[in-house]
């Protein structure tokens, strides 16, 4: 692909997307999706005045020509960028992976949506701490639990717990193996006076802590249950392809009658009709039932998609496929 067709890419996503620039620029929203806007090399994010540009070149150096075209384009276009950085997925060094810097010296370390800030460490790993296709999620959870006690499991950096503090839940337990991630979570309680209490925040294992949960009868008005795509520890598996029922029915026993429980799959290759066939499965007993579908925002997926996805995501617009579940009690 030449550099003046790369250029031109990013002047139409950008026009398309003139909307979502706040003022302010404390705004975090996806500039470009090459994927299905025609590059799919590149990819490029915008976390206040900081931008992120991730090289998916399987030819790293390759990739590299694209990533200055669009640093040159991006500085030129927006003016009021502090500072820039390249995440390249095939790096050779774990901080390729993670993000070199281009241009400026300070990252911005937080970002405001729906008027709530969230601290983010864009070099934290090789995702940037906070994912931009789960906007609309947390917009849903700020306006739907007020008064409800919450666990959000594989909390990464606890942006869901967040939104249900910040949207009145009554209580919220975050649960991720790292604690480091938890630590940003907890920055972000700081940066909206959220107070941080004992018990809030708990660094274990998955399978290790629900198990825990079960025997001492906690329960909650909401499970959020957001796996990442694969992993395995010595306390059990996770696999979004085979096992999302699997992880589902681990959670749901300690959820309230009338409960919410909220289901994520990312899985590139379960299309939406896969995933749709296991939560209808589940339903079939009557205690669960499909709520609603929420979308991914248009500036993830992409305006005027060109191509076809790897598989159909319908009914969900995205393979970042999110479910409301209600729960009914035994």
């Amino acid at each position: 692909m030449t550099t003046s067709t790369v250029t031109s890419l990013l002047e139409q996503a950008l026009a398309s997307r003139a909307s979502l620039i706040d003022s302010q620029h404390e705004s975090a929203f996806r500039l470009f999706n090459g994927f299905t806007e025609g590059c799919p090399e590149l990819v490029v994010d915008l976390y206040a005045a900081t931008v992120v540009i991730h090289n998916y070149a399987d030819q790293p150096e390759q990739g590299a020509l694209l990533v200055q075209e669009a640093q040159q384009f991006l500085s030129t276009s927006l003016p009021w960028l502090r500072a820039g950085i390249v995440k390249t997925r095939n790096g050779a060094t774990q901080q390729e992976k993670c993000g070199v810097l281009l241009f400026g010296t300070e990252l911005d370390r937080k970002i405001k949506e729906h008027g709530v800030w969230y601290a983010i460490n864009l070099t934290l790993n090789r995702d940037a701490s906070l994912y931009l296709d789960t906007r609309n999620l947390r917009k849903w959870l700020l306006e739907n639990l007020n008064n409800k006690s919450v666990i959000n499991t594989f909390a990464y950096t606890g942006s869901f717990g967040v939104a249900a503090l910040k949207g009145g839940a009554s209580s919220v337990v975050q649960v991720d193996l790292n604690r480091e991630f938890l630590n940003l979570a907890k920055d972000s309680y700081s940066l909206n006076g959220i107070p941080i209490k004992k018990g809030g925040f708990i660094p274990r294992d998955f399978f290790e802590q629900i198990g825990n949960m079960k025997r001492e009868n906690k329960f909650f008005d909401c499970a959020i249950i957001d796996p990442p795509f694969f992993s395995t520890t010595a306390k059990g598996k996770v696999d979004q392809e085979k096992e999302s029922a699997r992880l589902i029915n681990k959670v749901r026993p300690l959820i309230n009658d009338g409960g919410y429980l909220v289901a994520i799959n990312n899985a590139l290759f379960v299309s939406g009709q896969e995933y749709m066939q296991t939560l209808e499965t589940l339903c079939k007993d009557g205690y669960l039932k499909i709520k609603e579908l929420i979308p991914v925002p248009e500036d993830f997926t992409g305006y005027n998609p060109l191509g076809t996805p790897i598989t159909d995501p319908a009914p969900f617009n995205h393979s970042t496929k999110i479910a409301v579940l209600e729960v009914k009690r035994k």
